[in-house]
């Protein structure tokens, strides 16, 4: 078991915000609805969200609110979020590329003024418009001007998917900077199945991280590139379909283009440990690493883990591995030097 006494850093690195500016911004171009905002909803452009008409996207006041979403962390126990803006303004599914550039970096553009202000406790994640040309230049940018520490992609854009050679360009200087990358679901496939009971969610965006994922592999680019590639909720489906796709490329002469199988990738990859159940996220530690698992929680969304320092201290790690987990595995891919944490003994404080 983890040593209490012990301080750690506890850093959340699947954490969203939706800055009022950009949806301030968005509202004036017709692209946002922000009636329901006092209800703690907002209603997004198809363009943009890739939902339906309509669609009420979560909206509580942690999304937009600096006091509200530091106490929230205080609540939780969390030190320190690697913020990103959700999927709902990647514009992944949008066919026209200025808009799509424009909303991604007026979307930066907002998480790096809300992070300016929390006092050194957020660090931003940008947003790479993958499937663009303009990818590249957006990355350098929230690197070089804006100051983040690493980015957040979707699994599609620009009507490609993330193996299309449009991409090498970004996959090769993500390598080189050795940028900490966090692979979020951003569209889903067969949409008007998934319509009902919330399954976009439930169901496809797992299933998409695993589609996304197994193309990086098949498609050669984690050959080609060595990338830092945390995949969100766990892996999605990934981890589980492996060894199907394993079975593909020893039988199937179409599958076997990647220089090894599929699951020979698995432990390369990192993992946040969003898969809400311990039974799963143990085996997710015992297989992939303890050093590959990074602490993720969905925050402020109601899909969300709200106890997150439980969540892994329950799991029977051992010190080193529990320290892992919740934050120094964090703290080394995104390149950051924090101020060494408060003893345990301090009120408020998890450990």
């Amino acid at each position: 078991m983890a040593d209490a006494t012990r301080p750690h850093h506890v850093v959340d690195v699947h954490a969203h915000v939706l800055p009022m500016p950009l949806l301030s911004g968005l509202a004036e171009r017709g692209l946002a609805d922000l009636d329901g905002v006092a209800q703690e909803w907002v209603s997004l452009d198809p363009r943009v969200c890739g939902l339906a008409d309509g669609a009420r996207i979560p909206l509580p006041a942690q999304q937009y609110d600096l006091a509200a979403r530091l106490a929230d962390m205080d609540r939780s126990g969390v030190s320190h979020q690697a913020v990103s803006a959700p999927p709902f303004v990647f514009a992944s599914e949008s066919r026209d590329d200025r808009l799509t550039s424009d909303v991604v970096a007026r979307s930066n553009d907002a998480v790096a003024e809300f992070v300016a202000g929390s006092g050194g406790r957020l660090t931003g994640l940008g947003t790479v418009p993958v499937g663009l040309p303009t990818a590249v230049d957006e990355l350098r940018r929230c690197l070089d001007e804006l100051g983040m520490h690493g980015v957040t992609i979707g699994t599609f854009g620009g009507g490609r998917e993330l193996d299309d050679p449009v991409n090498e360009p970004l996959w090769a200087e993500l390598a080189r900077r050795g940028t900490f990358v966090l692979l979020h679901p951003s569209t889903v496939s067969a949409v008007d199945r998934l319509t009902s009971y919330h399954l976009v969610q439930l169901l496809g965006y797992p299933a998409e991280t695993a589609l996304a994922t197994a193309r990086l592999v098949l498609g050669g680019v984690l050959d080609r590139h060595d990338l830092v590639l945390c995949l969100a909720h766990g892996g999605g489906c990934f981890p589980g379909v492996g060894p199907r796709l394993d079975l593909g490329w020893h039988r199937k002469d179409v599958t076997r283009v990647s220089d090894a199988p599929p699951t020979r990738y698995l432990r390369r990859l990192h993992y946040d440990t969003a898969v809400f159940d311990p039974v799963l996220l143990r085996r997710l530690v015992d297989d992939m690493g303890a050093e590959r698992v990074l602490l993720g929680t969905d925050t402020p969304f109601d899909l969300a883990d709200r106890d997150p320092v439980a969540t892994v201290t329950g799991l029977g790690l051992d010190a080193a591995e529990t320290a892992a987990v919740l934050g120094e595995n964090a703290l080394r891919l995104l390149g950051l030097r924090l101020p060494a944490p408060v003893s345990a003994t301090n009120e408020g404080e998890p450990w």
